[in-house]
């Protein structure tokens, strides 16, 4: 006759579980820096399953989080990337996105005007993609996926030069490069990193969840 007694819930395991869901809260921005310090703290030195519950029960209920977007970069065979393109933009407005192949070399000009690079649908050429931005009294949004290799090396004169978001860095050495330069005068260039499809409150969160996950290993190995 088998045995239908329920096993416990072991210990380790419901202690995983409780901050992973602390993390989630945070990246939902249900928890402070703070708090998260505090109730990790709380958790990596419990020793009941009542102690781990407790930590979550007045949180509001979450969504199961979802799996990771895939980082798969998409691209194009040597011989159909051009060499060079241009895209202006002088008081007006110029965008690439979708699906697009850009070029070896691309230079980018946006005067008193904005143009919008979006390469997460974008298929590479193998090897470097340059970007050379010119700015001045306008703006140049670079929307990057994470599965590039992402360089970047720009001046701001009276303008800005920024790089924001985040993303694991490819474990494929080979991916492809996107090199980024150039200089912002009176204007601004700004290079984000987000997923296919990603808005940028999404990636705030995705980072705020990565961010709290790394300080609960950094915990766990310390030994809480």
């Amino acid at each position: 006759m088998s045995d239908l007694t329920p096993k416990p819930v072991p210990l380790e395991q419901t202690r995983q579980r409780i901050v992973d869901q602390l993390c989630e809260h945070y990246a939902a921005e249900n928890l402070t820096d703070e708090l998260l310090e505090q109730r990790l703290t709380q958790a990596f030195a419990a020793t009941s399953l009542v102690e781990l519950n407790a930590l979550v029960a007045d949180l509001p209920t979450e969504p199961a989080s979802a799996s990771s977007p895939s980082t798969a970069v998409a691209t194009a065979p040597a011989g159909t990337v051009a060499d060079r393109q241009v895209v202006v933009a002088v008081m007006g407005a110029a965008e690439r996105k979708g699906a697009w192949t850009p070029p070896r070399q691309l230079s980018v000009i946006a005067v008193m005007g904005g143009v919008q690079l979006d390469f997460r649908e974008a298929r590479f050429g193998p090897g470097v993609t340059e970007v050379t931005c010119f700015a001045m009294m306008g703006g140049i949004e670079i929307i990057a996926p994470p599965g590039v290799h992402v360089e970047t090396n720009g001046m701001g004169l009276m303008g800005g030069f920024a790089h924001s978001g985040s993303a694991e860095v490819p474990m494929d050495p080979n991916a492809p490069v996107l090199r980024i330069g150039g200089v912002a005068i009176m204007g601004g260039v700004e290079l984000d990193v987000r997923f296919p499809g990603e808005k940028r409150g999404e990636a705030r969160k995705r980072e705020r969840l990565v961010h709290a996950e790394r300080r609960a290993i950094r915990r766990l190995r310390r030994g809480g």
